[in-house]
């Protein structure tokens, strides 16, 4: 090796121990195995700067993460004394007609924050592996009841028709009713999101086959088929057109997938194109 290749090399070995250290993981050195009389000084080196870059990539991810985390946190506990003292004032207002309000709506803006940071919170629980279900027979008719009852202001407040359609027979699952209430609120909160006033919604479940099927349909905005395939992916959004105070976190149908799959079942999207609406279909292994 001549001397700069010797510099670099050294250069690489100091900062890999940092990484190690910092990190606190053992990285295999699978450059090592290398013959360096076949690849050349010159290639070998490359290959050293290409893994240790990768490396350095795993750790800016993880502080990532674990920066969202600690600031979902943070966040959490003021919302919670905020949410509280509006419904005391509300409470103590009740007889009053502008500042009740006042109070119904910071209530919703608080409540929709505290959303956005229980996503977060979840999107770091599913990526360390540390979300738990707690399971138990339920009934899923009362889960989808649940979150219609959840997000029956947006519904109303976008003069939406909502068509539901449930079995007469209860329809037991071994499932968490909140995680999967979670699930149904998010999709319902999107269709209605991205439906004009005046639209239609429907939430339709039936029985097949040993699983249980919901589908959540809307005559909304649509999605264009270039972003179906990516329409479950953490961070993206299905409009990415929309406008920023409408467009998202681009975590909810993330979640979505995750708390399905976590209960042994499936959820797909399906749009006819844009301006056509969509439909979302999850799929969860009936109780024996």
């Amino acid at each position: 090796m001549n001397d700069a290749t010797e510099c670099i090399s050294g250069n690489l070995a100091s900062r890999r121990e940092s990484i190690r250290l910092m990190s606190g993981a053992r990285f295999a050195d699978d450059t090592e195995t290398i013959d360096r009389g076949v690849c050349g000084d010159a290639s070998y080196t490359l290959l050293c700067q290409a893994r240790l870059q990768v490396e350095e990539l795993i750790i800016a991810n993880r502080r990532k993460d674990e920066f969202l985390a600690v600031l979902a946190h943070e966040l959490r506990n003021p919302l919670a004394a905020i949410h509280n003292g509006i419904q005391l004032l509300s409470h103590q207002a009740r007889h009053t007609a502008v500042p009740q309000k006042i109070g119904a709506m910071l209530e919703r803006q608080v409540c929709r924050m505290i959303q956005l940071v229980d996503d977060l919170l979840d999107v770091s629980r599913i990526t360390h592996g540390r979300l738990r279900l707690q399971r138990e027979r339920m009934d899923l008719r009362d889960v989808v009841k649940n979150a219609i009852q959840t997000v029956d202001s947006d519904i109303k407040q976008g003069n939406h028709r909502l068509i539901t359609a449930l079995p007469d027979e209860p329809v037991w699952l071994h499932a968490d009713p909140w995680r999967l209430e979670q699930v149904f609120v998010n999709l319902l909160a999107n269709a209605s999101k991205y439906t004009n006033t005046g639209g239609e919604l429907a939430v339709l479940v039936h029985a097949r086959d040993g699983r249980a099927v919901v589908r959540v349909r809307d005559s909304g905005v649509g999605i264009a088929p270039e972003v179906l395939p990516h329409l479950f992916d953490l961070f993206r959004q299905a409009d990415e057109a929309a406008p920023r105070s409408q467009a998202g976190l681009g975590i909810g149908l993330a979640l979505v997938r995750n708390l399905v799959e976590s209960h042994g079942g499936s959820v797909t999207g399906a749009s006819a194109g844009l301006g056509q609406g969509s439909e979302f279909t999850v799929c969860l292994p009936r109780e024996a």
